[in-house]
């Protein structure tokens, strides 16, 4: 066995942050960086075909919609070094046969979740299910691995409250939208996008941060203050010996294409191939290098899944105008499926296995 394997096999293929008070310390495979690598062509690719999958929205069911071109289901992540394990059914079912996992977050945590659940379906095609939604939480059960799948739409994952027909965002609180997730094994956060909506799509009317209350305030600020109210409510409340917790980073858009070098374009409309790391000109990203930042700073190990940088190279992975069958509008926020997310997961289940 090589010394790549011997590395793959030995050491947690994602970062890890377990931390101390006053002193972060990040653990990594200084042979193996699962996040620094490129896109590769592998006919064997996608892991499902979405006309299977009974859990997929038309939203991103792009070859549903009419997308001509299939290439951008067709790239694996190709790591430096060494490999990312191919998706295994059996070994994610051994890790997390009897638990409950559940994906707390935006659209973008939806779609990740759609993509785990399809990538089980597939590798378990005649499993039984049963899908149950109430709210802004969707559940998928397998009864025969005893298995609890689940997404709770929480954009903000701090509290929202009605106060005199008034919407208040507390950056303070999450303690309203935490008693649904305390009752989980497996915990995936994800939040950003909806920190930067305003007008009509700003899902609150006044800001509360500590007893003060604004009708605005710097974005990042906010979404800073949001991330150490979640990160003290997993110091305070959550037992890590039995629940994992993860982060997922920043999704990238790719609404900008003078970042890939294509200012005509105006957007991702078209893109059909990964853009090389030397075409992509999008430069560092705030808001996961303030995310790493906050969960530095946590006593409980919080594992992050580092899925920035590699998505930022797929502007080609995005619905564009195929999030419909009718072709209106264009989206460069949400990704395909199969697509990019399959990748997202396969990261998670590797960290899974070893952790």
């Amino acid at each position: 066995m090589g010394s790549c394997a011997v590395a793959v096999l030995t050491i947690l293929a994602v970062t890890v942050l377990n931390v101390s008070a006053k002193h972060a310390h990040v653990k990594t495979n200084k042979f193996c960086h699962l996040y620094e690598g490129k896109w590769v062509f592998d006919e064997s690719y996608p892991l499902y075909k979405s006309k299977n999958c009974p859990f997929l929205i038309q939203q991103f069911n792009c070859l549903g919609n009419g997308r001509p071109d299939q290439g951008y289901q067709k790239y694996r992540w190709q790591p430096h070094n060494c490999n990312l394990p191919r998706w295994n059914g059996n070994a994610f079912m051994r890790r997390v046969g009897g638990k409950r996992m559940m994906f707390v977050g935006d659209s973008i945590s939806m779609n990740q979740w759609q993509s785990l659940a399809c990538m089980i379906h597939s590798a378990f095609p005649r499993a039984a299910y049963r899908t149950q939604k109430l709210g802004l939480l969707s559940t998928i059960v397998f009864p025969q691995f005893n298995f609890t799948l689940m997404y709770s739409r929480n954009a903000l994952l701090v509290d929202i409250t009605m106060e005199n027909s008034t919407r208040v965002l507390k950056l303070n609180s999450v303690d309203g939208s935490a008693k649904q997730w305390l009752g989980s094994d497996i915990l995936i956060f994800d939040t950003w996008h909806w920190w930067l909506h305003t007008g009509r799509k700003q899902p609150w009317d006044l800001i509360q941060d500590g007893k003060v209350k604004l009708r605005d305030m710097d974005r990042m600020v906010a979404y800073e203050k949001a991330l150490r109210t979640m990160t003290r409510w997993i110091d305070r409340s959550v037992n890590t010996k039995r629940v994992k917790i993860f982060f997922q980073s920043i999704s990238p858009d790719h609404w900008n294409a003078t970042q890939w070098g294509k200012p005509e374009l105006h957007h991702c409309s078209g893109e059909q191939q990964p853009f090389t790391p030397e075409a992509y000109l999008g430069g560092q990203n705030l808001p996961e290098s303030i995310l790493e930042d906050v969960l530095g700073a946590v006593r409980k190990p919080i594992h992050l899944l580092k899925i920035t940088a590699l998505s930022q190279f797929r502007g080609d992975g995005h619905p564009s105008i195929y999030g419909n069958t009718r072709k209106l509008g264009m989206d460069c926020t949400h990704w395909c499926l199969p697509g990019i997310p399959d990748i997202w997961n396969q990261l998670l289940q590797e960290n899974l296995i070893r952790a």
